[in-house]
């Protein structure tokens, strides 16, 4: 369908016709907003050596991990990506809300066909109310296991953090290493029906640290000045694990969650999921210690399957005072920093309540009060029959596969958000997703004697404007586990969270509507429940999916459609001339 669209002449003109309307007024109000910020991204392969072993992995500009993008709140960027690669890539800009600029969102099928080997596109989007951390990376395949790099998103000119002003700012990205190819990993595993192999290693900032073989080179080093207040900007861009973070010996206080200001708090452990970014104030000794302090992180695993149980560790050192190195240069010894269990679902239950919203005047929490539309969605693994042509692991030659409210996603071979715009949904996809899961059963309990899943491409469709509550539930069907969820194009409030079966009765009783955590990925916790609120302002089609890169090849995924509202600000502008084709 995209083709032969494309292919008129006539077509093209009147989409750059109505490109130039919408741009040009759109420009006029920009007139008084931030500065446009231009980047590159030349997507290549690079070889990189660690674990004593060297492969060739995909790259922006050679870097790994990726660069680092920085601009201020009100800011447009425009980032030209050049695919050099034999991979269709595209990219996301993860919490980025895409205020009406859908087509910048990256997943591929969802928002836009892939960037082919030799093509560009350019994503262009303006950055609008967020501040603080947030990060890129590919969206299609298992391609994010290299590409990907921090955004850093500072407050507007002249507005300060609503916390002391750090002496220095640090990103700390962590991210998940393969020896083999990963791509060729994932193709396996969907081709024979089995689980990807886990990963060998974690990384800070690219780099393993000395408890893996030949690393100790390899270690990320953070250098600070007693007395000093540091700002770490924490980014978990692993693919498959939840991650336990700690500082040997030092406190950090939680001051931001996925870009948004929270009610410090001080911790000596952070739980941090794929998709979700945090900023912590870590502030250093009144004095020069005679030690190392270990930067550890190291999983939270919650599910039966088999998992990467290693541990990847920074050193935090202390800048020597003139005195202390002229004394002589004797050997540090190396704190190691103590890490909740690995399964320790207590904790992480404990840590993410206490992170809570300012509510202030100036930036207060807008918690949908009332409710539109109510949605019930179980989210979890079953299994699905095999082709006839394929041999798989599972019994009745069947294989794994993850489902909300049992419908396993079915990735079109368009984008959604074409179809979408240009009312051509049929044989696309289908608006009929259910609200409540097909049937009722024990979520957290015995599993029911049929774990067979449906599979196809359905989203839910919502007038502009809808407020929309929705309780995600885990379910124990191939063993229950924790499940990040990210929303793209939106911002949710966290309501509550508990562990069971949710209740429609009692349950709501504890919704927090004051000052709950506003996020774009949250933890669905494992044999549990949490429940969110959104308001659905942003129109175009917005993916929903686990942030488990495994689940997602395995169907956990779904999509909204986000209708345009009556006045221009609440239409979704035609797609720029250069969107990929199909």
């Amino acid at each position: 369908m995209v083709s032969v669209l494309a292919s008129s002449d006539i077509f093209r003109a009147l989409l750059l016709a109505l490109s130039a309307v919408w741009l040009l007024s759109d420009l006029a109000l920009a007139k008084h907003a931030g500065v446009t910020r231009h980047y590159k991204f030349d997507i290549k392969m690079q070889s990189v050596t660690r674990l004593c072993q060297t492969k060739s992995i995909v790259t922006v500009n050679g870097q790994f991990p990726g660069p680092r993008i920085i601009a201020r709140e009100g800011d447009r960027l425009l980032i030209k990506v050049v695919n050099h690669v034999q991979y269709n890539v595209t990219l996301h800009w993860h919490g980025i809300r895409q205020l009406r600029s859908g087509w910048a969102d990256g997943p591929a099928y969802v928002t836009q066909c892939p960037i082919q080997t030799g093509q560009s596109y350019v994503y262009n989007f303006t950055i609008t109310g967020q501040r603080g951390t947030l990060f890129w990376h590919a969206h299609i395949s298992w391609l994010r296991a290299t590409l990907y790099g921090p955004i850093v998103i500072l407050p507007k000119r002249h507005a300060s953090y609503p916390f002391p002003q750090p002496y220095n700012e640090v990103p700390i990205v962590f991210g998940e290493w393969w020896k083999a190819d990963t791509e060729t990993i994932i193709n396996q595993a969907m081709a024979t029906g089995g689980a990807p192999n886990i990963s060998d290693a974690f990384t800070i900032n690219g780099l393993p640290g000395p408890s893996y073989n030949c690393s100790a080179k390899e270690t990320f080093k953070l250098k600070v000045k007693a007395g000093k207040t540091y700002l770490l900007r924490l980014v978990n861009a692993a693919l498959n694990d939840e991650l336990f973070f700690r500082i040997a010996n030092h406190t950090l206080t939680v001051v931001e969650a996925d870009a948004v200001y929270v009610k410090p708090f001080k911790t000596d452990t952070v739980l941090i999921t794929p998709g979700q970014t945090t900023n912590v104030l870590l502030r250093a000794k009144s004095k020069t210690p005679s030690a190392k302090f270990a930067m550890s992180a190291r999983p939270y695993a919650t599910g039966p399957a088999i998992f990467d149980n290693t541990t990847t560790i920074g050193i935090l050192e202390y800048e020597k005072s003139v005195l202390a190195s002229k004394s002589g240069n004797k050997k540090l010894p190396l704190l190691k920093a103590k890490l909740p269990q690995f399964n320790d679902s207590a904790y992480a239950m404990k840590f993410n309540r206490k992170i809570r919203s300012l509510a202030t005047a100036k930036l207060p929490a807008k918690v949908p009060k009332k409710v539109d539309r109510r949605f019930f969605f179980t989210v979890g693994l079953g299994i699905l029959p095999c082709a006839k042509t394929q041999t798989c692991q599972g019994p009745n030659n069947t294989r794994p596969a993850a489902a909300v409210n049992n419908v396993s996603f079915v990735q079109p071979n368009i984008a959604l958000l074409q179809a979408h715009f240009f009312n051509k949904s049929k044989g696309v996809y289908t608006t009929n997703f259910p609200t409540n899961p097909p049937f009722k059963f024990n979520y957290t309990g015995t599993p029911p004697k049929n774990i067979a899943l449906s599979s196809g491409t359905k989203v839910v469709a919502l007038p502009f404007n809808t407020s929309v509550e929705l309780v995600l539930q885990d379910t124990s069907i191939l063993g229950a586990e924790s499940h990040p969820l990210h929303l793209h194009g939106f911002n949710f409030f966290v309501l509550a969270q508990g562990v069971g079966n949710f209740d429609p009765k009692n349950d709501p009783a504890k919704f927090n509507l004051v000052d709950p955590a506003e996020r774009n990925t949250v933890g669905v916790p494992s044999g549990g429940w949490v429940a969110i609120r959104f308001l659905a302002d942003n129109p175009g089609v917005w993916f929903m999916h686990c942030h488990l890169e495994v689940h997602t090849s395995w169907g956990l995924k779904m999509a909204w459609v986000v209708n345009d509202g009556k006045g221009r600000k609440q239409k979704l502008p035609p797609p720029p001339a250069d969107l990929p084709k199909c």
